[in-house]
């Protein structure tokens, strides 16, 4: 049986709202690399700790054209930390809300807010009020550190709110002209961070199931060290002279581990962009000679073009690519073109990060690789039995991280038989080899976002051109795919450019705009069973055809 270790969280909300320990995945922690103390700061780890282990004048982060070291980021994050817990009252177990591009200012909002024993649940900066809204009320947040540059949807979510108390601002350009920074800069440097225990809940993860119902990850202290003690140190081989840079934001732990975590465990640096496209991620690159790269394939196919004419990416030792399955073409043709090794790889937000991966001098077209030290992965059918060699069938997956829901029923679904069952079908070939197949439900991921098709038809569905419709997926060669919408009009409504693209500016109005569709079909009745169930699955085989 598993049981939980000590806590230090005066608000017990996090733990109260762990699933039972019965629906737990089974967790691995016996390896050495994942023997953590019983009492654990991972904010701690990551900036004083490694000052006292000489990294103090080593660059940590890049931004906004500055350089800050290791010292300034944790004299900088005690500040803050100083900040929240005598200004604002902020206790152990609180949650605390950030929203903010990728900058140094977000991470040091961010390690201030572990270091005060805060729950942390970074949020995407597109997210509208109402999705904010959704995420305040499910982890019951009362404060919000934001850039002051995005404030507006945050306060108008805070209006609507019975929950969310306090948007207080920071700078995100680091020039300390907002309130939390003034606040902050009149605080000492030295701070005696809460000793949380290594099983006390750090950060809370949002993602979106097929439903569009959001979905809150919970994660322990010693969760974000072991994957930079697993999958970084392991198959990335970190080291103090790497410069990370990549796409993914902060508020997916794809981009909270890679540009924040990883750096800063293995006295790295890393430089963040704002506007991560792929152009700024070429220039960046050159700029800073980065060593290791974050994005997704479809970055790195537009990325090819600056190789065309005559980008310098030579500094690179790694490509990472996930968010999405790497295609073949694409793996080719990056290798051809840049000779940096790219390797594929995947993870979850329910595992926090990469699981499976390629490896240097191992990595192949269409093949995603093999589980990272730690993890182990199954091909399974329906009642949890191996499948043989070259059968498609559901990935499980189990290793030093895993799956707990916030207060989630869906938990029972996720985890089965002690496995994370992460609803991807894969192939496990006969020399142990992982290849993508698909995913297993409705999901679509689009240029490595997770968009859920019934998120989408809920607001198109608010419109009263619409009668009914169905959103799925249809495949695209530039970003993986493409969120198309099939929509049966209400009386009086026109087929018309004019409408579809009044449904579009609708979507991009109400959620976060890259959700929007970009195909809109009018037909006069969706396909569906006998019970009146929509069948999707001719929508893409219709779409599919359509396209090809």
């Amino acid at each position: 049986m598993q049981t939980l270790g000590p806590s230090t969280h005066i608000d017990t909300f996090a733990r109260d709202n762990l699933p039972p320990v019965a629906q737990w995945p089974v967790f691995l922690h016996n390896q050495p690399q994942f023997q953590y103390p019983e009492y654990l700061n991972v904010a701690v780890e990551l900036t004083d700790r490694m000052v006292a282990s000489g990294f103090g004048n080593h660059n940590a982060l890049i931004g906004h054209g500055r350089h800050r070291t290791y010292q300034e980021l944790t004299d900088w994050s005690n500040r803050l930390a100083h900040t929240l817990s005598t200004h604002y009252g902020v206790m152990p177990g609180n949650r605390v809300l950030l929203r903010s591009g990728n900058n140094p200012a977000m991470v040091a909002c961010w390690l201030a807010v572990t270091k005060v024993g805060a729950v942390a649940v970074n949020t995407m900066p597109l997210l509208r009020a109402v999705e904010l809204g959704q995420i305040v009320d499910m982890a019951e947040i009362r404060l919000a550190l934001c850039d002051t540059r995005m404030m507006d949807e945050l306060i108008a979510c805070a209006k609507g709110s019975s929950w969310l108390e306090q948007v207080v601002g920071f700078d995100g350009t680091a020039n300390h002209d907002a309130e939390l920074d003034r606040l902050a800069l009149d605080q000492p440097a030295q701070y005696d961070a809460v000793v949380t225990g290594r099983d006390d809940v750090a950060l809370l993860a949002f993602t979106s199931g097929t439903t569009g119902r959001p979905k809150a990850t919970m994660h322990f202290h010693r969760d974000l060290l072991a994957i930079a003690d697993g999958y970084a140190r392991e198959v990335l081989s970190v080291s103090p002279e790497d410069v990370f840079v990549g796409s993914p934001p902060l508020a997916f732990t794809f981009g909270l581990g890679g540009l924040a975590i990883f750096p800063l465990r293995h006295g790295a640096t890393a430089a963040l962009l704002e506007d991560a496209s792929p152009p700024n991620l070429v220039e960046i690159i050159q700029a800073y000679r980065a060593t290791i790269c974050f994005t997704a394939p479809t970055a790195y196919r537009a990325m090819l073009s600056a190789v065309d004419q005559g980008a310098d990416l030579s500094s690179l030792r790694i490509a990472v690519s996930a968010g999405e399955t790497l295609p073949g073409p694409t793996f080719e043709a990056w290798q051809e073109k840049t000779g940096v090794p790219i390797l594929d790889g995947i993870g979850t937000t329910e595992l926090l990060h990469i699981f499976i991966s390629s490896r240097l001098g191992q990595a192949a077209a269409g093949v995603t690789g093999v589980p990272v030290n730690g993890y182990q992965a199954r091909v399974v059918d329906e009642q949890m039995n191996d499948v043989e060699p070259g059968e498609i069938g559901r990935l499980a997956v189990r290793g030093p991280t895993g799956c707990r829901y916030l207060n989630d029923e869906r938990q029972q679904a996720y985890v089965c038989d002690g496995w994370n069952l992460t609803g991807d079908a894969f192939v496990r070939d006969e020399a142990g080899r992982f290849r993508f197949i698909a995913r297993t439900d409705d999901m679509i991921i689009s240029s490595g976002y997770n968009i859920a098709g019934p998120e989408v038809e809920a607001v198109l569905l608010a419109h009263p051109d619409v009668a009914e419709c169905a959103v799925i997926g249809q495949p695209d060669p530039g970003r993986g795919q493409l969120v198309a919408a099939y929509v049966v009009l209400a009386p009086g409504a026109t087929q018309t450019e004019a409408t579809a693209q009044q449904l579009q500016e609708h979507v991009k109005a109400t959620i976060a705009p890259y959700k929007y569709p970009r195909s809109v079909t009018f037909i006069e009745e969706l396909p569906k069973t006998q019970t009146g169930k929509i069948q999707r699955f001719r929508l893409r085989q219709a779409g599919a055809a359509d396209q090809f």
